[in-house]
């Protein structure tokens, strides 16, 4: 074997960066961090890509490079955050993007009223606008997916897949047990309103109790994500999100307009049940629709048993809009699946993707 001699300058180089490289392992137990480095999550702090969508800007955050990009859309009182823990790894193998709806997060505000319609026409003109080119696969967390089915029915073309993370199936729910979800959100919006006034005059938000052992919160905490400050995120993001919490009118405006326009939208949904062809689809049930947090799930009672029995028999009738659909039913989760059982999400996007994929290569 032929001796390699190397300088004794170069020798000491190497050993010292070895040195720093066993330091940096040992301090933070992976290779290339360090310590006091930004957390992942830090990206959301601040806005992503403004991209106007016609006299107004949407906030998208896309990570990694790759064809067909993933689309996330968010539930209620949510925005791009809610993906922190999938989007980065999904985007090494993809194009990964989420966005923070008109109004909401680092968004501008938009038109009113806010109906899935007009959210899916400016999340494409949006994706148009980056230069994000289709056809997508949409991820949609809860209310999202209202949005996302939305945008499959008007733009079918532009569309490789769908998950639907835990998503409302209010429209396919037995009419009683629909009527009684409008019934319970009714007062919700008036709740948004009041607060926003509160913010508008630079009033402070009363605390409210938020749960048995839970300490009182104001309704900047309670009304979105699942209740801030969320245990996934990093104390940075945190910080953040409140700030735009308790400051942005314009998030209240939108999101209290979007719940006034749910009857409406599932009732265009209704109407516009169109095939997905052999599109993949990948609907994931936690079981625990409506919950935030496991150890805030309420008792077993007869009425919410039946609640979370029709709503995954709701979530199950998605699969008849495609000849490649799978229903993919949580370990332990609450609705938040993306927080709860990160992983789970991110095998169904890969399946949808790879099976997207394939589908291109074979001119289908």
């Amino acid at each position: 074997m032929r001796r390699i001699r190397i300088p004794f300058l170069s020798a000491l180089f190497i050993f010292a960066v070895i040195a720093m490289l066993l330091s940096t392992v040992a301090v933070s137990g992976q290779p290339g961090a360090s310590r006091g480095s930004a957390p992942p999550d830090m990206v959301y702090t601040q806005p992503g890509q403004l991209v106007d969508v016609g006299g107004f800007r949407l906030n998208l955050y896309c990570m990694g490079s790759g064809l067909p990009a993933v689309v996330f859309d968010s539930g209620f009182g949510d925005w791009a955050p809610a993906w922190s823990k999938v989007q980065p790894q999904i985007a090494e193998w993809t194009r990964a993007c989420s966005y923070d709806r008109a109004g909401a997060g680092f968004g501008d505000p938009g038109p009113i009223p806010r109906t899935s319609v007009r959210i899916a026409s400016e999340l494409r003109t949006a994706l148009h606008n980056a230069g994000i080119a289709g056809p997508y696969i949409l991820v949609g967390s809860a209310y999202g997916g209202d949005n996302v089915r939305t945008f499959a029915d008007l733009y079918m073309d532009e569309v490789a897949g769908l998950v639907l993370d835990d998503a409302d199936p209010d429209d396919l729910e037995p009419k009683a047990m629909q009527e009684e979800a409008h019934r319970a959100k009714a007062g919700l919006p008036s709740d948004l309103r009041d607060c926003r006034n509160l913010i508008a005059e630079h009033k402070p938000l009363p605390a409210q109790p938020s749960g048995p052992g839970q300490p009182p919160q104001t309704c900047a905490q309670q009304f979105f994500f699942r209740g801030l400050p969320e245990a996934e995120w990093s104390p940075e993001l945190n910080a953040k999100v409140l700030e735009i919490a308790q400051t942005k009118v314009a998030m209240y405006d939108a999101d209290a307009s979007e719940m006034e326009q749910t009857p409406a939208d599932e009732a265009y949904l209704q109407q516009h049940r169109r095939s997905l062809g052999s599109r993949p689809i990948r609907v994931l049930t936690s079981r625990n629709h409506g919950v935030g947090h496991l150890e805030a799930k309420p008792p077993d009672t007869p009425k919410h048993l039946k609640y979370e029995q029709e709503t995954t028999l709701a979530q199950g009738r998605w699969l008849t809009l495609s000849s490649n659909s799978k229903q993919i039913f949580t370990h332990n989760s609450s609705e938040y699946i993306q927080f709860d059982e990160p992983e789970t999400l991110i095998i169904a996007v890969r399946q949808v993707y790879d099976q997207a994929r394939r589908s291109t290569a074979h001119g289908h």
